[in-house]
């Protein structure tokens, strides 16, 4: 799945992102509105000296404005949303959000009832009505904003919670904004966490890994920035202290028929172009930007060895003694048995899953075991791109997956003097999964011929590190290939506060349940309906999954609490059937 156009469904929308009923909304007279604001904003040279600001902002046209309205009407805002509304904690793979409940909900709500939200309704009015509207216009270089689509929505961020990065871009959209409420007797830090980070562009589509520009948010300070398809990429940091971070996201949007401004055709335009601007980055640009590659190599040279592989499905005495011995250099010897052999592949024949429990052998993981405690405990955590060292290289660009990989190529150039052990040993485990006799256990597991193979030694820090849920693309360049890939998942996180799922870096399978093409955000629903596999990060786990076109795979976000990195190596084989299999298939 794309992650730029992702529906970030953060809380149910206050306005259902249409507009009430005319007749029934009570007008407010412009000089009692206007009241209602900050008076600076009226003031020309004020707009002009904002507008400046923002046209020269960096990484793209965003600002800021303080005190912007009345203060007692939005404690009173504030008030309303604490005990009118019910919040419910929501994850998916792109954030981790309290959402507005569901009463009936306030999408559905009638704006003419003021008796449970006067004063909500009276922000509503003021943030939509002309006045501000043409400021706000004015100092993005918006031209004109609609106030018929009304489009907000209620969020409160507390600990862990967090939102990655994405560029807004839905539909008519045309400027973004925040306005925050935190505790207005308190100033919010910036050790809490929560701010809005800002991201340069590399090229069209592809935002730097690292945040150039942060907000730190206050009460009754709004941020807005013009949307931007492609280039207005933010995210949430994730909050690091037991604190609510309240705020109400709007958009404001293409002027529709009947307002000033309106021009027939042109929201269909939009659309239409960010729509090509999607194909794009599925595409031609994100293949060339991003990093690690994906590199399938060819893993079987020549027909008697796709044979020999083949062979293993309906024998499992076809591994030799020499070949289970060279295995058992790094592989638990319970698992080199024929009894459990033939375990695993019954295991994984019923489930197309199979997860191994301890399967590296114990000096193995003995020794990669306190050498990962070492750098976790004893080793300063590179967390920017700048800060990274070779052989390892952060994982790019940041709408798509961010964390810390093993450069292989890079890695095999050093001399031994300047190689780490850990390094050393992570590559040495990377290469014994890339041999041709690793090749021959997985066929005798699993009852597949792994035709390419790509294999990667990760690390996500608490923080920062995660991967979006993504379509899975095929490989069309070997023939009689199954419309399937073989993943594995070798799990060695050192430390045990990873089964709660509460600091993030599980695994998750699931279904891709899009709706008639539409972008949807993937869920982690907790009913388990389309989750079909969720894997905690763990030590010493293989996890080997079958997935084809119809699952979505993705690593969640790795979140401060935790007391370590998530590190695994990650693999990737396209297979075919042995014979008896195709004859099923």
């Amino acid at each position: 799945m794309s992650q730029q156009k992702r529906k970030i469904e953060e809380t149910q929308d206050i306005t259902g992102g249409a507009a009430a009923p005319a007749a029934k909304q009570l007008a407010m007279e412009e000089d009692k509105m206007k009241a209602l604001f900050n008076q600076k904003i009226w003031n020309t040279e004020w707009q002009d000296n904002l507008r400046d600001t923002i046209a020269d902002a960096q990484p793209y046209q965003w600002g800021s404005i303080t005190d912007l309205v009345d203060d007692s009407l939005l404690r009173a805002v504030r008030k309303e949303i604490e005990t009118e509304i019910h919040f419910t904690l929501k994850e998916t793979d792109i954030y981790k959000v309290n959402q507005s409940g569901d009463l009936a909900n306030l999408s559905g709500l009638n704006w003419a009832d003021l008796s449970r939200l006067p004063n909500m309704y009276k922000l509503r009015e003021i943030l939509y009505s002309e006045p501000y509207r043409k400021v706000i216009a004015k100092v993005t270089g918006s031209k004109y904003l609609s106030g018929k689509k009304m489009d907000m929505s209620a969020n409160t961020y507390t600990k862990g919670c967090h939102l990655l990065t994405h560029d807004d871009v839905i539909g008519s959209r045309r400027v973004s904004f925040i306005l925050y409420l935190p505790d207005p007797d308190h100033k919010w830090k910036d050790h809490y966490g929560g701010g809005l980070r800002l991201f340069p562009s590399v090229a069209n589509n592809i935002p730097y890994a690292d945040h150039c520009a942060k907000l730190v948010p206050q009460f009754n300070q709004i941020a807005f920035f013009k949307v931007k398809p492609g280039y207005s990429f933010h995210d949430v940091e994730e909050v690091k202290v037991d604190k609510h971070r309240l705020s109400i996201q709007g958009w404001y949007h293409i002027p529709q028929e009947g307002e000033e401004g309106y021009i027939p055709g042109e929201e269909e335009a939009w659309v239409n172009n960010n729509n090509s601007t999607l194909a794009q980055l599925e595409f031609n640009l994100l293949q060339e930007y991003e990093y690690p590659k994906d590199e399938r190599k060819l893993a079987v040279k020549s027909e008697d060895e796709e044979q020999s592989l083949a062979k293993l499905a309906q024998e499992l005495t076809a591994l030799t003694a020499e070949e289970t011995s060279v295995l058992a250099k790094f592989i638990h010897p319970e698992h080199l048995t024929a009894e459990g052999l033939k375990a695993l592949q019954t295991r994984f024949l019923e489930d197309s899953a199979v997860s191994i429990v301890d399967f590296l052998n114990d000096a193995t993981a003995d020794s990669l075991n306190k050498l990962i405690k070492h750098r976790e405990l004893n080793e300063e955590c590179p967390m920017t791109v700048k800060e990274t060292k070779k052989p390892w290289e952060t994982a790019k660009p940041p709408h798509k997956w961010r964390f810390l990989y093993l450069d292989e190529a890079e890695f095999s150039e050093e001399s031994d003097s300047e190689k780490n052990q850990l390094d050393k040993e992570l590559y040495e485990v990377s290469q014994f999964l890339q041999s041709f006799t690793f090749k021959k256990f997985i066929a005798a597991v699993t009852c597949l011929v792994p035709m390419t193979q790509s294999v990667i030694v990760r690390r996500f820090r608490p923080g920062s590190d995660f991967t979006l849920a993504d379509k899975l693309q095929l490989n069309k360049n070997v023939k009689d290939l199954m419309e399937c890939v073989l993943e594995g998942t070798l799990s060695l996180s050192v430390f045990d506060d990873w089964e709660k799922g509460n600091v993030g870096g599980y695994q998750v399978y699931m279904l891709n349940e899009e709706d008639n093409g539409d972008d949807q955000a993937v869920v982690h629903d907790d009913g388990g309906e389309s989750v079909l596999i969720n894997k905690p990060a763990s030590w010493n786990t293989l996890n080997l999954v079958l997935r084809d076109e119809n699952i979505l795979e993705f690593v969640k976000y790795v979140s401060w609490g935790a007391k370590g990195s998530r590190w695994d190596i990650k693999m990737l084989w396209d297979v075919k059937a042995s014979d008896d299999d195709e004859d099923d298939e």
